[in-house]
């Protein structure tokens, strides 16, 4: 079958499947895919050495007989790119049948493989035990490592290995008592450390000669947050490179979904690849994502001040300083949470609590949300709501949980949606919160985009649902002196080599609120402006955390031209990779981002924190000598060349947000 660039055929028990950047093949066998050859067909790097020593998507408690091959071209949800589908589907053993799934997508360098079981099976474990470690006796050995396990082997390859460089990265989520979300393991590869096993969601390993590499992306929640955790997600011994870690349990169902994907040029080859890979779960749509979005809880009211009067305050606020979505946080509903301003409320169990839990507060918006509703879209804002599922019982409301939210979309207008509250503990919860999303996506044309919260509990996380919406990153207070403005660039400058910034929601918050907590502090809210603010969030989707009619006057004054600004730019911003450059933020340094756009033009976007020096280079691998650049805000002067820019900012604590492209250097 072929699909555009995506191709896939059989001849001789050999399965082909690529596309313009990358082709795989592999042995079929009945215990599983051996992997014969990996190659990189933009580079004409082969990867592969020989083929694997034991069968990928492995499950050797079943898939006895030779499997049947399927394959199609389908988006599998709403907000997916179409990709060409294969599935190999074994002959039942013993009621268990076992359907081992790849897909390709046209426009990314990637192969992404599942496995799917129906019936009770048992899938051994694999862990690092077994290493036998040095013991001073020279040998010529070749190995001390007790050789990779079968049984929960997603994805297998012999890949050349010497002088090259592996890399664990390991995110963080629960941001409520975590603020460094990024940590990275490195091992140079050679044959004297026979075996190296390391946990995470991405692992890459890359020739420090060419740039080229190969990286694995496990679409699973963190480790900490998966119900069913393996010791171990990548294991390499020698030229073995292998990603376990199924995440089935007894019952079967679908497994956690590796995509192996290759690329070239060095970091930035490899943030772009693992981007695009990311955005085709879910299709970056100009008018639905990537918005402006404001919410009632930031300023620590909570539900104090949330009712008809006010929101329609917000709304107007709003309107004035460019916010594109209304948000109202918990205390819409007539339900009552354990968060709420007055004592007594659940954190679960909202259904048992109240049958009409989620219905408007009737004191607090006796007509309903349609006043709020009728307001927004006269001054051309949308309406979003707050909404926790019910957890309880493996989330077994979450039918009813859709329906309510399909209720709000079709019966007020409400399209962005918070999702708080979510404590997925096991695999028949994970399986019914997915449900729980796939159904409002599909029902809703994919119009309803999820904010899914990852400040605490167990939730799916950066990776678990790519597809349903952004990820809601942190709850910063001014009040409990937890928000700094270079802290939150930070988070977002770290994630974004990772996650694409797309699907991060980062917050900006009322600089004016609390001086008093952040006495002698250089790095105080205070200290920055307001546009200063809103820059360092908005390559991500910026979120107001902050009740817009409480602004201070200099909100007012400055933000709306900014915004401006923004939205006329921000397709373009958000339509290419976007990179980290500069240092690492940590308010004395220099730090940005910069964004491929069409037609060899592109963007800048750099902060010079509190510090003295008033130039400094970045690293652009698309810059030219002679481009053109235009500053669209903030201030400075630029100075492009071929591989980089130096940028000049007079003043500490300022941004430049520039676009560059093909032309006669100037800066204007």
């Amino acid at each position: 079958m072929q699909f555009g660039s995506c191709y896939v055929h059989v001849e001789n028990d050999v399965l082909t499947l690529g596309n313009s950047r990358i082709e795989r093949a592999w042995s079929i066998t009945p215990q599983g895919l051996v992997s014969l050859t990996l190659v990189n067909r933009e580079s004409g790097r082969v990867w592969s050495v020989r083929p694997a020593t034991q069968p990928a998507l492995d499950i050797t408690a079943a898939g006895i007989g030779a499997p049947v091959v399927t394959c199609h071209v389908a988006a599998q949800s709403p907000v997916e790119e179409p990709a060409l589908i294969v599935e190999l589907r074994s002959p039942a053993d013993g009621g268990v049948s076992v359907t081992r799934r790849l897909w390709i997508y046209e426009h990314a360098s990637s192969i992404t493989l599942q496995v799917v079981v129906s019936g009770a099976t048992e899938i051994p474990a694999v862990t690092p035990d077994g290493v036998v470690g040095p013991t001073g006796v020279e040998t010529t050995a070749a190995s001390t490592a007790p050789g990779i396990p079968r049984g929960d082997v997603v994805d297998l390859l012999e890949l050349c290995t010497l002088h090259h460089r592996l890399t664990a990265v390991e995110l963080v989520d629960q941001t409520d008592v975590h603020d460094t979300l990024v940590f990275e393991r490195s091992w140079m590869l050679q044959p004297a450390e026979p075996c190296i096993s390391a946990v995470g969601n991405v692992f890459f390993i890359e020739d420090p000669l060419t740039g080229q590499g190969v990286l694995w992306l496990k679409q699973a929640p963190l480790p900490h947050s998966r119900p069913v955790r393996t010791a171990v997600d990548m294991w390499v011994e020698g030229e073995t490179c292998a990603v376990v870690g199924h995440g089935l349990d007894a019952k079967g169902g679908g497994g956690y979904p590796v995509a192996c994907m290759v690329y070239a040029g060095g970091r930035a080859g490899r943030i772009a690849a693992l981007q695009q890979h990311q955005r085709q779960f879910r299709a970056y749509v100009p008018g639905r994502d990537g918005l402006f979005l404001s919410n009632t809880w930031g300023d620590r009211s909570r539900d104090e001040r949330v009712n008809e009067s006010f929101m329609l305050q917000e709304v107007e606020a709003g309107a004035g300083i460019g916010v594109d979505v209304i948000q109202i946080d918990d205390g819409w509903q007539r339900g009552h949470t354990a968060n709420s301003a007055a004592p007594g409320g659940v954190w679960n169990g909202f259904w048992a609590a109240d049958s009409h839990f989620w219905a408007p507060h009737p004191q607090r918006f006796p007509q309903g949300l349609t006043p709020i509703l009728l307001s927004a879209q006269a001054k051309g804002l949308r309406l979003g709501l707050w909404f926790a599922p019910d957890s309880s019982d493996n989330f077994s409301n979450w039918a009813r949980d859709a329906a309510q939210i399909l209720k709000l979309h079709r019966e007020w207008g409400v399209d962005y949606i918070k999702i708080d509250g979510v404590k997925m503990h096991t695999r028949t919860g994970e399986a019914n919160l997915q449900s729980f999303f796939a159904r409002v996506l599909a029902e809703s044309e994919g119009r309803v985009v999820f904010d899914q919260d990852v400040t605490a509990e167990i939730r799916p996380g950066y990776f678990g649902l790519m597809g349903a919406g952004p990820i809601f990153v942190e709850n910063r207070y001014t009040d409990w002196h937890r928000y700094w403005p270079h802290a939150t660039l930070r988070n977002l400058w770290m994630l974004a080599s990772y996650v694409d910034p797309v699907r991060l929601r980062m917050e900006f918050l009322n600089l004016a609120r609390h001086p008093e907590n952040y006495l002698n502090d250089p790095l105080a809210p205070i200290h920055y402006t307001p546009g200063y603010l809103f820059a360092t969030v908005m390559m991500a989707n910026p979120l107001g955390w902050f009740e817009v009619s409480n602004l201070p006057e200099t909100y007012r004054a400055e933000l709306p031209d900014l915004v401006r600004t923004w939205k006329t730019h921000r397709a373009a911003l958000h339509a290419g990779p976007i990179l980290p450059v500069g240092m690492e933020p940590s308010g004395r340094s220099w730090a940005g981002f910069i964004s491929g756009a069409a037609e060899g033009a592109w963007y800048a976007l750099v902060f010079r924190e509190l510090n003295e020096v008033e130039t400094f280079h970045f690293e652009a691998p698309m810059a030219r000598a002679g481009q053109r650049a235009t500053l669209l805000a903030g201030a400075g002067t630029v100075q492009v060349g071929d591989g980089g820019f130096d940028v000049t900012l007079p003043a500490a604590r300022s941004f430049a947000l520039v676009r560059v492209e093909a032309g006669i250097s100037d800066f204007r």
